[in-house]
């Protein structure tokens, strides 16, 4: 951040979801049949709100960067997420949640998950989510799954990280909602690629959605965050203000707020 002249950044946590395989018994050389199913969810919850814990007191030392806390409907019932929430909300500067539906195996508009973004929205957090398609049948990150989410809380304010990514050619679908966001990781740096948009069909949607509502986003470490900002400023017919819009001003605006 510091090489690159960056002054702010969003940490967005990330938790290994309750759903992958032998997880319990590989990571911690324990019989998952031991388990039931309640005491399993248990343990994993504790883990979970250390985690996000951990996340937040990063901000106490390193004030540059802002803490999105995970949420996984896999391991937190409704009433537990939304209790931890306003736990975290409470003590610490949380500025958002983080969530990546693709890996964690969940819909955005599952009824577990609801409460949360009523709770976000009550407090004024912003949610941040992976979006794009995934190799296998189901389809949780595809632009369309957000609607309801939109729609049910106008007010909650979603960014879709990767616009969609391969599914880029859909998230002209959200332009309509006013509170989604965009930011341009990952995409970026795979136009011209085999599912991803040319350099001018980038530019092309960045304007239908509106070059005041795309934020920088560094998908950090994957991509280094000068060469990012390297490509931003190479794009066709965005005009420098917009371009400077989406490399820090847009994000300033967004920050406001929390």
């Amino acid at each position: 951040m510091r090489e690159a002249g960056a002054v702010k950044a969003f940490v967005t946590h990330m938790f290994n979801p309750i759903n992958i395989p032998g997880l319990v018994s590989s990571v911690h050389g324990l019989d998952k049949k031991a388990f039931s199913e309640e005491y399993e969810r248990s343990f994993w919850s504790e883990l979970l709100k250390a985690s996000n814990n951990w996340v937040c007191r990063i901000n106490q030392t390193n004030p540059e960067l802002l803490p999105f806390i995970h949420m996984d409907p896999h391991i937190f019932t409704p009433e537990e997420a939304t209790a931890h929430l306003q736990d975290l909300y409470e003590v610490y500067d949380v500025k958002g949640v983080k969530v990546h539906p693709t890996s964690q195996q969940f819909y955005m508009h599952d009824e577990q998950m609801m409460p949360v973004w009523k709770t976000c929205t009550e407090y004024g957090l912003p949610v941040i989510t992976h979006s794009g398609p995934s190799k296998g049948a189901e389809q949780h990150g595809e632009p369309e799954q957000f609607k309801k989410v939109l729609t049910t809380f106008p007010s909650l304010r979603i960014i879709l990280a990767h616009m969609g990514g391969g599914a880029w050619r859909k998230i002209y679908q959200l332009s309509d909602h006013e509170n989604a966001y965009f930011d341009i990781s990952e995409i970026i740096e795979w136009t011209g690629s085999q599912h991803g948009p040319t350099d001018v069909e980038l530019a092309k949607l960045i304007q239908k959605l509106g070059p005041e509502k795309v934020l920088m986003g560094s998908d950090f470490p994957w991509y280094n965050i000068d060469h990012t900002v390297k490509r931003v400023m190479e794009l066709p017919y965005l005009i420098k203000d917009e371009k400077e819009r989406i490399l820090g001003e847009n994000a300033e605006i967004f920050l406001e707020t929390l």
